[in-house]
């Protein structure tokens, strides 16, 4: 028993070290993005810098092509919703209702956020099959991300066949460490537009 314990605390180290390595990185790079917007233009106000670098943003994402810009919104709704699903299932759980989330049971039976997700996701990959528009992949890659970050943050319930979704069991290595290498995914596609938005704009 102890030594599982010891390797349940050195696997959540690990999972957590990585996540802020992830986390750092990003800061980091964004950081040294602002102090380069700073540095070709010491003379603006910051208010005209973040304008600036929203102009640098559409612009690569305008000159990205259909499949980077797929993947950049894939990357992003898969991180912005796993963030927002932990937050408001923490919420609940302590609060009772975060906004308009809160728990949907239907006939007494708990009906838990991986169902909505497979929906979706399964939802969104049949039109993009169906249609073959690469144009409207961009835009279903949205709920897509969002469908599959809901799927996978109630992995360790789908695994284990039991709500273990706040347990030890349920804070399960995968999800920490798949997150922390989408948002790395997400920042060298991000920076790749940001590089073709500056050639644009600046």
């Amino acid at each position: 028993m102890v030594l599982r314990r010891r390797r349940h605390l050195r696997a959540e180290r690990g999972t957590q070290a990585l996540t802020a390595a992830a986390v750092a990185a990003t800061a980091g790079v964004a950081a040294a993005e602002w102090h380069r917007l700073r540095a070709r233009h010491p003379e603006e106000q910051p208010a005209e810098t973040l304008r600036e670098a929203v102009d640098i943003v559409a612009a690569g994402y305008r000159s990205g092509t259909a499949r980077e810009n797929a993947l950049f919104n894939l990357l992003a709704a898969f991180s912005l919703t796993f963030g927002i699903a932990r937050l408001s299932t923490w919420s609940i759980r302590r609060r009772g209702a975060l906004g308009p989330f809160r728990n949907l049971k239907v006939r007494n039976r708990h009906v838990h956020h991986f169902i909505p997700g497979i929906v979706m996701a399964f939802l969104t990959d049949g039109i993009s099959v169906a249609s073959k528009n690469d144009a409207l992949d961009a835009w279903l890659a949205l709920p897509f991300g969002a469908g599959v970050a809901l799927t996978l943050d109630e992995s360790a319930l789908l695994l284990e066949l039991d709500d273990v979704y706040w347990s030890e069991r349920g804070i399960v290595s995968v999800q920490i460490t798949l997150t922390a290498m989408l948002m790395l995914s997400g920042l060298a596609l991000g920076l790749r537009l940001l590089r073709r938005g500056e050639a644009e704009v600046l």
